[in-house]
Order: C-alpha cells, then sequence, then structure tokens
C-alpha cells in the first residue's frame, strides 16, 4: 500500500481559494480571535503528520488482529493505545469543543479535512475519538451546566471516551420502538435498563472511562418517537471532586465479527439499572440527538471521501510502477518490456473517475461545513437561517453520496491492482471492507435519499430546495467554461422535483421507490456546481500568475472531465426515478 500523503494542496485550495473561508472567521467574534490562516495551516500540518506517521501504519495490523473480548473486557489491537494516547495529548478530541470547557473551539470547516486525514490514515481507529466528540457535541448543546461541568473537560482532553447508544435487536431506523426504559430515582438520577446493539467503541481499554448517551422511554411516555428520552450514562460513576467512583451497572455483553473495520469494537452493550442522567428535557431525545446528527453524518461522508482519497493514492502509486501491455498510440517506455499501466485508457478513466469525485467531495463536504460554522458562528439572523437550511438539505446528499462514491472508488482502486487488489498484503481489500460500512451506519443511504426527497425536499414545501437553487443560479456568470451545462442540468433537476411531487400526489409509494435515484441525480448536479466554482478559481489564479500551473490545468482538466463523463450520469438517475412504480409493486410477494 503506498504511504499515506495528506491532500493538504487541495484542502487549502478549497477552503481559502474557492470558498474563502479566514473572511468569515475574521467576521464572526466568536472565533476570530482564536483562529486565522496561519493557525489552520499548522493545524493541518500537524493532522497530517499525525495521521501519516501515528495512525496509518496500525491500519493493517489493526485489522488482521482486531479486537479481543474477554468477560465484559475489550481490548485494541496491539499499537492502539499509544496511538490514543498521542491522539489525545494533541487535544484532536476537542478540535471542535467548547474552549470554555477545555476544547479548541475551532470551526467544522477545518475540522474536517482533519477527520478525512485520520479516516485515511485508519477508519477503525478514528472510530473511536470520533465518537468521544460526537458525545461532547449533544452534551455541551443539551445538557445542564452540572453536566457539561462534570464530564466535557475530561472528554474534550481524550481521557474519557463517548458513545452514542440507539440501536436494539429490534430497532434499528425505527427508534420509536425501542424497549430500553428509564425509571426516575427521585434524586435527579435515572436508572436505565435494556440492551443496546452495535455501539462502536462502546467497550475499549483506551480511555479511563467512557461516557454512554443512551436513548430509552420512561414508563409513562407518549407511545413512538415522541416518548424518547436521552441520558448520560457513564461506564464509571463520577464523585463531586470529579474522581472516579464505583463501576456503574453497565457492561458489554460481547463483540460483533464485521466485514471490516475489525479494529474498532462494535459492542452489544447491555445495561442493568445503570445510573444516568438526564439530557435534554423528557421526550425530547430524539432533538437532542439529532442536534449532533448533522455533524455525525457529515464525518460518515467524509469517512468515505478519506477512504476513496486512500484508494486513489494507493492505485495511482500501482498504475505508474505495474508494468503491462504497450500504449495503443505506441509503445512509451521502448527500452522496457512493458509501459506502465498509466497509458492504458480504462486505467485512466478508473482514475480520473476517483480523482474528479475525491476532489468534488472534499469540495461539496467544506461547503456543507462552511454552512453549519454560519449557522453556529454567524450574528446575521438570515445568513444563519440560509445555512440551516442549506444544512438541513444538504446533510443527506454529503452522507449517502459520499460513502456511495467512496465503496465505488475502493472498488476501482482495487480493479487497478488486478489480481493483487484482491490479496491483503496490498491492503486494497482492506479499504473495501471497511468502507462499506459507510453506507448503513448513521441512518443508511436509502433512509439519507427518503430524508432529501420526502421531508426535506417534499415536506418543507420546497423552501430549502429553492434556498439551493437560488445559491447555485446567482453564482454563475455568463462568461463561466461551464455555464450553459451547469444551468441546463439545474433546470433538469428542478422539472424532475417538480414531476415526482405532482406524481406522488396520486401514488404515495412513488417517494420512497424514486428517492435513491432522485439523490444521485441531485449530487451530480451539486458536484457540477461545485466543480465549476473550482474550474473558476483555478482559471482566476492562473491568470494571476500562480507557481502552481501545472497544478490549476490539472484542475481545469479535471473539471471538464467531470462535465463530460459523469454529470451525464444525472440522466440515467432522472429517467429512472421518474419511471413510476407500476412494475415495481407488479410483482405479489410470492412472485419474488
Amino acid at each position: 500500500m503506498a504511504e499515506y500523503k495528506a491532500p493538504l494542496r487541495d484542502m487549502r485550495f478549497v477552503m481559502y481559494d474557492v470558498f474563502n473561508v479566514t473572511e468569515q472567521w475574521s467576521q464572526w467574534p466568536a472565533i476570530r480571535e482564536m483562529v486565522d490562516q496561519e493557525t489552520a495551516d499548522a493545524i493541518l500540518e500537524e493532522g497530517a503528520k499525525l495521521a501519516s506517521r501515528t495512525i496509518a501504519p496500525l491500519n493493517r495490523s489493526g485489522d488482521e488482529e482486531g479486537c479481543h473480548w474477554d468477560n465484559g473486557q475489550v481490548t485494541t489491537a496491539a499499537g492502539y493505545k499509544e496511538a490514543y494516547k498521542l491522539f489525545a495529548e494533541g487535544g484532536w478530541t476537542g478540535l471542535g469543543g467548547n474552549p470554555a470547557l477545555g476544547g479548541m473551539g475551532m470551526p467544522k470547516v477545518l475540522a474536517a479535512q482533519f477527520d478525512e486525514m485520520i479516516c485515511s490514515a485508519s477508519l477503525a481507529f478514528t472510530l473511536y475519538p470520533s465518537l468521544g466528540a460526537g458525545a461532547s457535541l449533544a452534551i455541551d448543546a443539551h445538557g445542564s451546566d452540572e453536566l457539561k461541568a462534570a464530564y466535557l473537560p475530561q472528554m474534550y482532553s481524550g481521557e474519557w471516551a463517548g458513545t452514542m447508544c440507539l440501536t436494539e435487536p429490534h430497532a434499528g431506523t425505527d427508534l420509536g420502538i425501542i424497549r430500553t426504559k428509564a425509571e426516575d430515582n427521585g434524586d435527579g438520577s435515572y436508572s436505565i435498563s435494556g440492551t443496546k446493539i452495535f455501539i462502536t467503541g462502546g467497550e475499549h481499554d483506551l480511555t479511563d472511562n467512557i461516557i454512554h448517551l443512551v436513548l430509552a422511554k420512561l414508563p409513562d411516555a407518549p407511545a413512538g418517537p415522541k416518548g424518547i428520552s436521552l441520558f448520560l450514562v457513564p461506564k464509571f460513576l463520577v464523585n463531586e471532586d470529579g474522581s472516579l467512583g464505583e463501576r456503574n451497572t453497565l457492561a458489554c455483553g460481547s463483540i460483533e465479527h464485521k466485514m471490516g473495520i475489525n479494529a474498532s469494537a462494535t459492542c452489544v452493550m447491555n445495561f442493568d439499572g445503570a445510573k444516568g442522567y438526564l439530557v435534554g428535557g423528557l421526550n425530547k431525545g430524539l432533538n437532542a440527538m439529532f442536534t449532533m446528527m448533522n455533524y455525525e453524518r457529515l464525518f460518515v461522508g467524509i469517512q468515505g471521501l478519506g477512504s476513496s482519497e486512500r484508494s486513489y493514492q494507493n492505485a495511482l502509486e500501482y498504475a505508474q510502477d505495474r508494468v503491462q501491455g504497450r500504449s495503443a498510440s505506441g509503445a512509451v517506455q521502448k527500452d522496457k518490456v512493458a509501459d506502465p499501466l498509466l497509458v492504458h485508457g480504462d486505467i485512466r478513466r478508473m482514475l480520473l473517475n476517483m480523482k474528479a469525485l475525491n476532489e468534488g467531495g472534499r469540495a461539496f463536504s467544506t461547503y456543507v461545513a462552511k454552512q453549519l460554522d454560519t449557522a453556529k458562528f454567524s450574528q446575521d439572523a438570515d445568513e444563519q437561517a440560509k445555512a440551516s437550511a442549506l444544512v438541513a438539505l444538504l446533510t443527506p446528499v454529503v452522507k449517502a453520496f459520499l460513502t456511495d462514491a467512496g465503496l465505488e472508488s475502493c472498488v476501482a482502486g482495487q480493479q487497478v491492482f488486478g489480481g493483487h487488489g484482491f490479496i491483503r498484503e496490498w491492503g486494497q481489500e482492506q479499504l473495501v471492507r471497511d468502507v462499506r460500512i459507510t453506507q448503513i451506519y448513521e441512518g443508511t443511504n436509502g433512509i439519507q435519499a427518503l430524508d432529501l426527497l420526502g421531508r426535506k425536499i417534499s415536506m418543507s414545501g420546497g423552501t430549502y430546495f429553492e434556498t439551493f437553487l437560488s445559491e447555485v443560479r446567482h453564482s454563475v456568470n455568463a462568461d463561466d467554461e461551464f455555464a450553459d451545462e451547469l444551468l441546463s442540468s439545474v433546470d433538469k433537476l428542478e422539472e424532475l422535483t417538480r414531476q415526482l411531487l405532482a406524481q406522488s400526489k396520486n401514488d404515495p409509494n412513488v417517494i420512497n421507490s424514486a428517492c435513491v435515484d432522485y439523490l444521485n441525480a441531485f449530487a451530480y448536479v451539486a458536484y457540477g456546481w461545485i466543480w465549476s466554482l473550482m474550474s473558476k478559481t483555478a482559471t482566476r489564479k492562473l491568470s494571476e500568475g500562480s507557481e502552481d500551473q501545472a497544478w490549476l490545468e490539472a484542475k481545469q482538466i479535471t473539471a471538464r472531465y467531470y462535465f463530460k463523463r459523469l454529470l451525464p450520469r444525472f440522466d440515467s438517475a432522472a429517467a429512472s426515478a421518474i419511471s413510476g412504480t407500476e412494475e415495481l409493486f407488479a410483482l405479489n410477494p410470492s412472485q419474488f
């Protein structure tokens, strides 16, 4: 496997040149004294070193060894404890955390770049600290001042880890039917009982304590999702002086044996009257949990991107070194027995697909992260409202499309390797196994598509969608290289949306049946817009005499490749989406 190199030049190009985030940072009182380009560059440089030197070398060995469960105790793979210690000492768990309680308070647009780097280095390792960061976000947003003071400093420092405990054996997407129960102890605490499954990092040996966020219902709670509450349940109870007390009545019943991310402990967690504390209001658990979902689903999309970037780097190095056959236009390396794989058109197709999807995905996820920052830090109410609308609309697209593209790119990288891509020692097959989970957890990609079309577009009356279309159209100038193609695709997406909503009024199955194809169609148009912005920026920088001429020209060429080779996928997705449901529901169950 190629040595991982963080794509810092592209990250800087997207943040500083395409989206000009430093200007925004300077205008927001909450962070303008904390971060500027110099600070951000230093964070990126140190993050790249951590990812490439400390975490990436553990990726294959961690996969080979996996985790070990023994009577409720989980031991992580060799090297994980030492790497996690370095991670925590660097303050990385608290990168985006509340600075008043020990976090670094960095904007999400910067944290997103770091997330990509560590996901490229090792997806399995990354899951341990990332769940702590996500749990901290929910506690900071909805926990009492007492809970925040008691738990967040140690979580930001990495001394304590965190989890999210949602899924149960009988309840995955349909959380309204969970059975985990909470009973009021009358002293400000609750007794939590039930079983949760698929809990990432539910038990491990990396930290002194693990803070579980558990969804549960009180006996008199309303039925369905409106009766769910959220509770903070520590592995070890915390004394008033902040020291650790007795062990709580919870345990890891087993760990799952999985297709991938083998070094990540995916646990069955049993809560037996465990003491917990309410986070947010009673029966408001989903509200509290969904505060962090936009961040978490963006992060899962970035997991797909990070895996895809690693695949591209591996495949590119292999295609440059491996000699097989001759170029169709004549021998390139006449002094050798064959030419590099890179001379062959189909190899270039796969590599350019990966490159276009990776760079488009990096810019798209950065744009969504920028909207999260705007909604959080801007003091302009209209600006905040617009950013929140865009986040709501685009989050399911980021989660689903970047992870679908991640699998596509990891499989394409495997194909470039040929037979060696199927052999463990080359590392490529691990990427295929590991990235597969990203399409499933944090809400399957089918659920993301249903959320996009069925909730964010249909139930909002199209207001979120119109906000996005307006953003795209107002950014296009008549003299932009891709103006005509982009605006045409936007018009077609708008018409597709109108037709599907019209169909759904007469056929209740339309939304659920068309949503995945619709999300793909939406994403290809959104990436077209993103590539138009990047091409325009590259053209401007070239006209200014940038020293990165070859790199910027490659950006322009990749943009043209996207519009010629990948944007046409919109037409196929749109045709499928609009085709109706007659044949889909024509078979009776026995005919399947």
